[in-house]
């Protein structure tokens, strides 16, 4: 790989990094979420810091070409990305099918006590002595 790659591959990383830290300090991305998103920033910017350290991490897991072993880690982190958000939008539809329950329940109690008001006032004598 030349210089510029390498350099690519920084910039990209820190990129990553500063626009993550800066979603979080404007309270535009929680915490959780920002989680794995840090770790792709953290490990591509030692990737690209210390291209050796990715050489030796695919002869560790046998992958030839350290570029392959890079879209993999990629894929992988995009995948649990992908599972924490399916899991959390699991949570926010029950949460929102039990607050339409409840809701529908309010207003059907809400009709019940306005019909109920609607027919003592008519049964009310009127005011005017009558």
């Amino acid at each position: 790989m030349t210089t510029a790659s390498y350099v690519l591959g920084v910039v990209a990383s820190l990129l990553v990094l500063i626009i993550v830290i800066e979603m979080l300090r404007r309270r535009r991305l929680r915490e959780r979420h920002a989680l794995w998103w840090l770790i792709a920033g953290i490990l591509a910017l030692i990737a690209g810091i210390f291209p050796k350290t990715l050489e030796w991490a695919a002869q560790l897991v046998g992958v030839q070409l350290p570029t392959n072993l890079v879209f993999f880690v990629g894929i992988a982190i995009l995948f649990l990305v992908c599972l924490q958000h399916s899991a959390e939008l699991t949570t926010v539809e029950a949460k929102t099918r039990t607050l339409a329950e409840q809701s529908a329940m309010q207003e059907l109690r809400i009709r019940e006590l306005e019909r109920q008001l609607t027919g003592k006032d008519r049964l009310a004598p009127d005011s005017d002595g009558e």
